[in-house]
């Protein structure tokens, strides 16, 4: 096999078993799924992984956090509006980012409340995911406060962890009851914002 024909095959196996993963779960996606999915054989899957906790590790770090890096982190420019940036941001994952589906929320926060606690090795590579969203916000805040634009005694670590935990309660409740809490959500996480100031 070619290298340019293996690595096409690889990122072919990762990207079907994201899709899965992301409607039904990782526990649930077996490998035969994925197998059928991608019509890759069995011998072809298991010469580029392992076992399935080797290609979910490799889906993490090479699908999910480069599909999400722009979502998450490169829609802070940093550009003066500290709290216009953080409320577009959050309105653009829930509302316009193609990347996600209402009733399968996050896929990152999936895979955080499915795997995290379950392998120490996942784990690690979600929290990575979630460690440079948070300093992505952070700095944001930082910047924010040098400038004027936030209040000087905000706790930007904290209020970054806290609109990340805001954004994993949403995506959850959009499960039960779709776009209209997304709306909801975002006029409450607007007015948050604006006491930042």
């Amino acid at each position: 096999m070619s290298s340019k024909k293996a690595a096409a095959t690889r990122l072919n196996i990762l990207q079907k078993a994201f899709e899965l993963v992301y409607q039904n779960g990782y526990r649930t996606t077996s490998v035969d799924e994925i197998i059928a999915t991608t019509q890759v054989t069995k011998g072809a899957f298991f010469y580029h992984f392992k076992n399935k906790d080797e290609m979910g590790l490799a889906m993490i770090n090479e699908v999910m956090q480069p599909g999400m890096r722009k979502s998450l982190i490169e829609a802070l420019p940093n550009n003066g509006n500290p709290v216009e940036e953080i409320y577009n941001m959050m309105e653009s994952l829930l509302l316009k980012d193609p990347f996600f589906i209402i009733k399968y929320g996050c896929p990152a926060i999936n895979m955080v409340e499915e795997m995290a606690s379950y392998n120490e090795a996942f784990n690690k590579a979600l929290s990575q995911l979630v460690i440079q969203w948070e300093e992505a916000i952070t700095t944001t805040l930082e910047k924010g406060k040098t400038i004027g634009k936030i209040n000087p005694d905000t706790n930007p670590k904290e209020v970054a962890q806290y609109i990340i935990s805001g954004y994993g309660g949403i995506r959850n409740l959009g499960k039960i009851y779709g776009k209209p809490s997304y709306i909801s959500y975002l006029s409450q996480f607007k007015n948050y914002l604006n006491t930042l100031k």
